[in-house]
């Protein structure tokens, strides 16, 4: 899989995060990170919406 570039630092790669649900169910792609430390770009889904730079790790 190749992932995609990031488009706020275009050095990193966006890498893909997964989480659980509340029942329990897996929810893959819910937040995806630069891997460039210094660009810290982040985007996130929560309940359909999309935001983006609000990660809390």
């Amino acid at each position: 899989m190749e992932y995609p570039p990031c488009l706020k630092c275009d050095k990193g790669l966006m890498l893909p995060l997964s989480d659980y649900g509340r029942d329990g169910a897996a929810i893959r792609y819910k937040a995806w990170v630069c891997h460039n430390p210094p660009c810290g770009h982040t985007i996130r889904i929560d309940n359909g919406e999309i935001s983006a730079n609000r990660l809390q790790v």
